[in-house]
């Protein structure tokens, strides 16, 4: 990444009023930036300039994707002694780029797995006790509404808990 990723990093902040302006250094990679510094002794930026002449992006790609492979087949319990081994081919990456969006990621790790189903309650139920008696009413007078069927709940027992959490519930 510090070869081949290129970043913005910020040259200076200004505040103006609410308003903040930031202005940026051109994108350069980190080892770009190394060779660029006046603090970096020359050997050291011989050694870096030679080892960005032996990576090859294609090959680093492809040795990651043979490892991302290997341990996914190790975490689904397959036994593998040796790493696969292909050889980075231009020709053959700019070929897959056409289709890749086909074969999906290759590292199941940026999808998020569907929540387990929650079967517990977060609070008490207000209307456990009364709700055998509403379903009694809603079957012989199926045309009522919900607030007719709460204000027959209320004039019938005003002093219920459940008509007290609902009220609180209604005010806020």
């Amino acid at each position: 990444m510090n070869f081949f990723q290129p970043s913005f990093k910020l040259a200076e902040k200004e505040r103006i009023g609410a308003r903040v302006r930031k202005r940026y250094h051109p994108p350069e990679t980190p080892c770009a930036r190394l060779l660029a510094s006046q603090s970096i002794p020359e050997p050291m930026k011989e050694r870096l300039r030679a080892v960005m002449l032996t990576l090859d992006p294609l090959r680093l790609l492809d040795e990651i994707r043979a490892v991302q492979h290997h341990i996914a087949g190790l975490a689904t319990g397959e036994v593998v002694h040796a790493l696969p081994t292909r050889d980075a081919d231009l020709d053959r990456f700019l070929h897959s780029l056409a289709t890749a969006w086909t074969c999906g990621e290759v590292r199941p790790t940026h999808r998020h797995g569907p929540k387990p189903a929650r079967h517990w309650r977060t609070r008490e139920d207000p209307f456990e006790t009364t709700w055998p008696r509403i379903i009694t009413w809603l079957k012989s007078e199926p045309d009522r509404t919900a607030k007719e069927l709460l204000q027959r709940l209320q004039a019938d027992d005003p002093n219920a808990p459940a008509m007290h959490s609902f009220e609180r519930c209604k005010d806020g």
